[in-house]
């Protein structure tokens, strides 16, 4: 993979050629950005310029090594990626475990989730995390030699998963990074990243991805139709991840679906009927039967889906996108019920169930208070 393979972000290929050319690569990057915004591919695409610049172009050699990095197989590029024991074992596991794991899941699809990580490894009821056993690892790895005599990459994928004793870990080698040494930390949730960490990296924006860009690839690479390409690319905000999942059909964007259409319409009849509450409670303790991470995307579903309620009701049509597989649910409908007067606390309610998900909550009491909160919003009178 080059650095004209992945979708769009011209401006940061630029600027990662201009970084090669000039000699002045900084030793610690920060990607910020969506999945599905690209920060993987380009990571893989500037590893690729990294690794093989010092061989002359077109010559043997940087075919080679270009086709090492390509899949995923390079002695001295290195990837830390979230993980989680499958199996009780006395030993720690590492990202190098699962690296058959990951070149799979790569090379399928570079743009996809975390959360989609974990269903590969069969472990998506639990949450990823990098521990201290892997920053102990790269500091063993980073002491010896590149086997190519050039760069060494390392690529922390999801980077906002260290946990606290192995981000002070990696502090040391991004505090006394060896020779001709990369760390690129590649996360969604900047925030989440440790102060320290965050002050000595070179932090690079990724934007979503442009709608004729994700329409462009879905036409080269998947023999997309245009006119369809350019649904999907509306559809998708950006996110080429997205659009892969509404090409495909997403089942359980089919279940998220059901779970909401109930949840709501339990909640409109929970006004002035005690009884129904009860409706509410088994809706809660039936999402929260599921893994936590399936519970989160639940959570930003629903939170898609009130906004675009929200601007039907503001009749900004030219952003909907969202289309009901129920026949019976009617947007038109629904929208005059989201207004200014309630989006904004729906919307907090949501993002603070994630919080509270995300920190090991108790979800059958996080669920059954969000549906519960609903309704008295659900109701609310909008303002004129």
């Amino acid at each position: 993979m080059d650095l004209k393979q992945p979708i769009g972000q011209k401006h940061l290929k630029s600027y990662f050629k201009k970084t090669i050319q000039n000699g002045r690569v900084p030793h610690a990057q920060l990607f910020v950005g969506g999945m599905g915004s690209g920060i993987l591919p380009m990571a893989i695409a500037y590893a690729s310029e990294l690794l093989c610049n010092h061989y002359d172009e077109d010559s043997p050699e940087r075919k080679l090594c270009a086709q090492k990095v390509r899949k995923l197989a390079h002695p001295d590029l290195h990837f830390v990626y979230p993980i989680n024991k499958k199996h009780a074992s006395t030993r720690p596991e590492i990202s190098t475990d699962f690296i058959n794991e990951w070149r799979e899941f790569v090379v399928k699809n570079p743009y996809a989730s975390l959360f989609e990580w974990l269903q590969h490894l069969g472990i998506e009821n639990k949450q990823g995390s990098i521990k201290v056993y892997e920053a102990a690892e790269l500091l063993k790895t980073l002491s010896l030699k590149s086997y190519e005599g050039g760069y060494k990459v390392v690529i922390i994928w999801a980077a906002d998963k260290m946990n606290t004793q192995c981000a002070n870990k990696l502090l040391k080698i991004i505090e006394e990074p060896p020779k001709k040494t990369v760390l690129l930390l590649l996360t969604e949730k900047e925030e989440q990243i440790l102060s320290t960490i965050h002050s000595r990296c070179q932090k690079l924006h990724f934007a979503m991805l442009s709608e004729e860009d994700i329409a462009n690839e879905l036409v080269q690479a998947k023999g997309v139709e245009l006119s369809l390409a350019k649904t999907i690319a509306h559809r998708a905000e950006g996110d080429y991840n997205k659009a892969l999942h509404i090409l495909e059909y997403n089942e359980e964007d089919a279940e998220f679906e059901a779970w909401f259409i109930h949840w709501v319409r339990t909640a409109f009849r929970a006004k002035g009927n005690k009884a129904v509450i009860s409706d509410l409670l088994s809706w809660s303790e039936q999402i929260a039967s599921r893994g936590r991470e399936t519970q989160k995307k639940f959570l930003n579903y629903c939170i898609e889906v009130f906004r675009q309620a929200m601007l039907k009701n503001y009749t900004a049509d030219s952003l909907l996108y969202f289309v009901a597989d129920d026949p019976s649910f009617k947007m038109e409908q629904f929208s005059r019920f989201v207004h200014q007067n309630n989006i904004f606390e729906i919307v907090e309610s949501l993002e603070r169930a994630v919080y509270h998900i995300e920190r090991n909550g108790n979800a059958k009491i996080i669920f059954g208070d969000l549906a519960i909160n609903l309704t008295r919003l659900i109701h609310r009178k909008e303002l004129i």
